[in-house]
């Protein structure tokens, strides 16, 4: 008998009076089998070629009412074995037939399920070599077969209380993880909803103003407009009349020169129908710019309508003209567009957020430089339509353009921005179930990108949600 048999064979007198009943294992020897078939706080998963090593694995815990042992003597199948258990730890034998221990240890350890579990490899030898190998492939103790069975008990319960401690603070972290993640969704939820009250009142505001201004400009506008007709029927009259009278009796008009002195009745005649002309090109301007108003805010456009994209950029552009002339050159590429089912209103109201930052941008620029904002449309194979708006001011800083579209995030002086204009053009084009994108580097410009569908989802869920947040409020709600 060699010095390992007698060792076990000590192991198995010891053990044995401990629990005389047992019998010796009647399982095959490719079998793994199971000590305790009830969920232990220790659960110890032995993996060895030789079954008399379970026996005495086996004998020695029998007592141990909080530890379960589970056995396996086929290497090929201990991944397997050890994802189904869910060991607290692995004894493992450094030698084995069909795969080597350390190759096995590296497998263990490249495993997502099992790369955490204590491994403890067991070994005939007591080497520094195979000791530093053990633990350089990630072992966390090594055994020499057979320990004593106090010793055995104590590294058993050492390595799965660590384990345990290490899984529940795992589970801990996890948890409070998901708490913090959950507190963010929470205060962003709450941002949204402080930028849409916001918007609420200023839209509100806003539209209320645009209607009752529009509403006094347009009646008195539209009472000159309506009588310039009839004004220049009349003063076409006098004037063929004055000039019938010219040439009736030329000696009568003469004397009228002469009282009159400086009087020039043919320059009179000239430039009187130049003057009516000139009203009239004025009274046509304040009724587009009436028009503008209201295709702008769209204040009887509360649902959603197919509307031409260009229009509503023009009518933008008619508001800012004040700030855009004589200093930036607009340049527009306008593709041939489909009318566009959106929210008039909202869409306009993202056009004039972007179009004022690139204003603000361009007029910091030194007034030597060349101004231009770039817009451009055009439509895809996927039927939808981009809108882009490029200006060559001084750029984006990479390191802020992630937070571009958060509410409240402003690059401007105090007073000068509240960081909602992005952050609501933002929403309003994922409620147009588009995208918005920038693109920007410093000294090369900025560049705003919009994609939205030509046919907005009638039965988009969003539509139901925002609709009293945005909508409403550009009714004057």
């Amino acid at each position: 008998m060699n010095p390992q048999e007698t060792a076990l064979l000590q192991i198995s007198q010891k053990t044995e009076k401990l629990s005389p009943k047992w019998s010796e294992p009647e399982t095959p020897q490719a079998v793994p089998f199971i000590l305790d078939a009830k969920i232990s706080t220790v659960r110890l998963l032995l993996i060895d070629d030789q079954v008399i090593i379970s026996e005495a694995f086996r004998r020695i815990v029998a007592t141990e009412t909080d530890i379960s042992l589970h056995y396996t003597s086929n290497p090929a199948k201990a991944i397997q074995d050890a994802i189904a258990i869910e060991p607290t730890t692995i004894f493992l034998d450094m030698i084995m037939p069909d795969i080597d221990g350390l190759m096995l240890l590296r497998w263990f350890r490249s495993h997502p399920v099992t790369r955490d579990i204590p491994i403890v490899m067991l070994s005939s030898k007591e080497e520094a070599k195979l000791k530093a190998e053990a633990f350089a492939e990630g072992a966390n103790d090594y055994l020499i077969k057979l320990p004593d069975p106090v010793e055995l008990i104590a590294r058993i319960r050492y390595h799965s209380k660590a384990y345990n401690n290490l899984k529940a603070l795992t589970t801990a972290t996890a948890t409070a993880q998901l708490q913090a993640q959950q507190l963010e969704n929470t205060l962003r939820e709450l941002q949204t909803t402080q930028v849409q009250l916001i918007q609420t009142e200023k839209m509100s505001s806003l539209g209320r103003m645009v209607a009752g201004l529009a509403h006094e400009i347009n009646n008195p506008v539209n009472f000159i407009h309506g009588n310039f007709n009839h004004l220049n029927n009349h003063v076409n009259c006098l004037l063929n009349l004055i000039q019938l009278y010219q040439q009736e009796h030329p000696d009568s008009y003469s004397l009228f020169e002469e009282k009159f002195g400086d009087f020039n009745i043919d320059f009179i005649i000239d430039d009187l129908p130049k003057i009516l002309s000139s009203m009239r090109i004025g009274t046509d301007r304040i009724r587009d710019i009436v028009l503008s108003l209201k295709n702008f805010s769209r204040l009887d456009q509360s649902e959603k309508k197919a509307v031409n994209i260009h229009e509503g950029i023009e009518s933008t552009l008619l508001l800012l003209n004040h700030r855009l002339q004589p200093k930036i050159e607009m340049i527009k590429k306008y593709g041939n567009l489909p009318p566009v089912q959106c929210y008039p209103a909202q869409l306009n109201q993202v056009f004039m957020n972007i179009l004022s930052n690139s204003i603000d941008a361009l007029l910091e620029l030194d007034n030597q430089s060349q101004k231009q904002i770039v817009i451009q449309t055009e439509v895809t194979k996927l039927e939808t339509v981009i809108i882009t708006f490029r200006d060559n001011g001084d750029g984006i800083d990479s390191e802020i353009q992630s937070k571009i579209f958060d509410p409240f995030f402003t690059t401007k002086p105090i007073n000068k921005g509240t960081g909602l204009g992005l952050a609501i053009s933002h929403q309003i084009i994922e409620k147009h179930q588009g995208n918005i994108q920038l693109k920007s580097e410093l000294t090369y410009g900025t560049e705003f990108t919009i994609e939205i569908p030509i046919a907005l989802n009638v039965n988009n869920k969003s539509d139901t949600q925002t609709k009293t947040s945005l909508e409403n409020y550009f009714l004057g709600r």
